[in-house]
């Protein structure tokens, strides 16, 4: 197989200015979740020109596309994130994923003939909270799918990823607003309904899992320091180690939002932000594939202490994983000690490192690619990977 690998890598060599261009220009104009519409335009246009065929507004996502190209029998899907975070633009490195993966579609794309390959790319929006995977799995997309990749970036490599399970959730308080200093008893505090909710998920974290987390943010608590807020809102999640321990462990946590309202005699609102996305089920065969073809590049993997950091980040990778064989794996861009969603980090995803970690991932992942197609994965998969 090393001559189609060597094939599937000068195809990413001769797009590497291309990738690199692509990975730039997303770090430059970043779009928060479901708003990702210039990003969702520009990330199929190398595919598209490459001969793709290029499906926008995927299955009625505005802002998601599929990309397919030949019309084997094995079937190789990539993903791509391309939303940011709110104020920290692309500190999470979804502009790397999105080149990464288009950078591995077109490596494969060189050699799909000679595998029997169809190689799929999957735009996939809103990862910071949306869950746009799931949207786009509820719609019928990854069905009959042999291997879905993509590679994150992170401080250090990991090949591993073993995410939290995760609820989002938005949660509003209204109450009464009054003059705060001449009627203070006609109001009703919304604010203050959150400081209690507060106040009990701290004290209830001590008698959580040692793996669960609790954390979110208050986006508005009113607007003038004479004014009792009325309203106040904010955005919050709750992470365990499964979705079942999670299903255990969200409705703890609600009661303590019910008793900020109970407290202050306000009304609670909670709405999901998207249904909670799944832990991670690694595909053992692929993932030492992927593991071998990164130390062939050169790559090192963190020791194990450095490694259980950012691959426990909860993705709605996670939920693709359930349906179909899939690899998340982390590739480093030498950002210590910036870490991710940090604006240090967002500064490391793109320059030296960053460019080398897009095109180092991009031969990765079309080389495991090559893998999951060749010979030896004819005869299933190991019996490591079945146990």
């Amino acid at each position: 197989m090393s001559a189609v690998k060597d094939a599937a890598r000068k195809e990413v060599d001769r797009h590497a200015s291309q990738l690199i261009a692509l990975s730039e220009q997303l770090h430059a104009d970043p779009e928060t979740a479901w708003e990702e519409h210039r990003a969702a335009a520009a990330v199929p246009e190398l595919l598209d020109r490459a001969g793709f065929d290029v499906t926008s507004k995927y299955l009625g996502l505005d802002t998601a596309f599929h990309a397919s190209f030949g019309s084997g029998p094995r079937r190789i899907a990539l993903c791509a994130e391309y939303d940011a975070l709110p104020g920290l633009g692309h500190a999470c490195g979804h502009n790397l994923i999105a080149a990464s993966s288009v950078g591995a579609a077109l490596g494969l794309a060189a050699v799909a003939d000679d595998l029997g390959l169809t190689v799929e790319v999957y735009g996939t929006p809103a990862e910071e909270g949306g869950g746009g995977k799931i949207e786009l799995l509820d719609r019928g997309a990854f069905a009959g799918v042999d291997l879905a990749m993509m590679a994150h970036p992170a401080p250090v490599d990991v090949a591993e990823a073993q995410p939290f399970a995760v609820s989002h959730s938005k949660v509003a308080y209204t109450g009464k607003s009054a003059h705060a200093a001449a009627y203070p008893e006609a109001g009703v505090n919304a604010a203050d309904a959150f400081t209690v909710a507060q106040v009990a998920i701290g004290l209830l974290r001590q008698q959580l899992p040692s793996s669960a987390r609790v954390h979110g943010v208050v986006t508005h608590a009113g607007d003038a320091p004479n004014a009792i807020p009325e309203r106040a809102s904010g955005r919050w999640y709750v992470r365990a180690e499964t979705l079942a321990e999670l299903a255990e462990l969200e409705p703890r946590v609600m009661r303590a939002f019910e008793a900020g309202a109970l407290a202050t005699g306000c009304e609670l609102e909670i709405e999901p932000e998207s249904k909670p996305y799944a832990e991670f089920r690694a595909d053992e065969t692929a993932l030492a594939h992927y593991r071998a073809n990164a130390l062939d590049l050169g790559r090192e993997f963190a020791p194990p202490g450095q490694a259980a950091r950012m691959n426990r980040a909860s993705t709605d990778m996670g939920n693709v994983s359930q349906v179909v064989p899939a690899i998340h794996p982390y590739i480093g861009i030498g950002s210590l000690p910036a870490t991710n969603h940090q604006h240090e980090f967002a500064a490391y995803c793109v320059g030296g490192t960053a460019e080398r970690a897009l095109l180092d991932a991009a031969v990765a992942l079309a080389w495991t690619g090559v893998d999951r197609a060749g010979p030896s994965e004819d005869s299933g998969p190991s019996e490591e990977a079945t146990t």
